[in-house]
This record gives C-alpha cells, sequence and structure tokens, in this order.
C-alpha cells in the first residue's frame, strides 16, 4: 500500500511538471510569433538616444565613447537585421548577441554603456 501511494505521488509530480513545461511552451510561442518587425535603431549611450538608423540602411559604423574615445563599438546594419561585428570591451558579449530585427529586441554593452534597440517608428 505504500508503495502505490509513492507511484501515484510520482506520476501526479510528473503530469505537474509536463503541463507547466506545456503552458510555457505555448506562452513563449504566443510571444514569439506575434512580435512585430521593427524598421528602426536606436543606439543610447549613458541613457541618452545618440544615434538613429533606419533597418533598412546598409552600414557600418564604429560608436565611439569614453572621455578620450578609448571605447569603440562596430555596430553592422545589414539585411533588416543590426548587430555588434566588433568591440574593445572585455567580455564582447555584445559581439556574441545575435542579429536584432523585432520591435523591443536590443544589444547591450554595459562596459561601453550602450543600448542598441529596435523599435518600430510611427
Amino acid at each position: 500500500m505504500l508503495k502505490s501511494n509513492k507511484i501515484k505521488k510520482v506520476r501526479n509530480d510528473i503530469i505537474l511538471v509536463a503541463i507547466i513545461l506545456s503552458l510555457s511552451l505555448i506562452g513563449f510561442l504566443i510571444f514569439k510569433l506575434t512580435m512585430k518587425d521593427g524598421n528602426h535603431i536606436s543606439v543610447s549611450i549613458n541613457g541618452k538616444e545618440k544615434y538613429s538608423y533606419s533597418l533598412s540602411d546598409s552600414i557600418e559604423t564604429d560608436i565611439i565613447t569614453g572621455e578620450n574615445g578609448e571605447n569603440t563599438n562596430t555596430l553592422v546594419i545589414k539585411d533588416c537585421k543590426a548587430y555588434i561585428k566588433s568591440a574593445t570591451c572585455p567580455d564582447k558579449i555584445c559581439v556574441g548577441h545575435r542579429p536584432i530585427s523585432k520591435d523591443g529586441e536590443t544589444i547591450v554593452c554595459l562596459p561601453h554603456k550602450i543600448v542598441i534597440s529596435v523599435t518600430e517608428e510611427k
């Protein structure tokens, strides 16, 4: 009898985990499928918007920060996607970030205090 109760508990736990995972997956898919394409790139440094570009542009530009211009991130916009090609920051997390193109997506370089975000310009 004790073994039977233990098996039922484990089975119920597995069912609960499966339901939670399924609901999470459904929510994630709905979120991803309803994201809109952006058409504008905003570059903020220290919380202030410094540059803006159209996602339809095809450019490669350096974003220079720091008191003496010692920090550089190379922003590339190509094929309606934006990404950081290279950076002088020590961790280079921004360089490894996938290209962004959907409204609300961002690339952040914390050491250089740069935020690159996609918006849907109105």
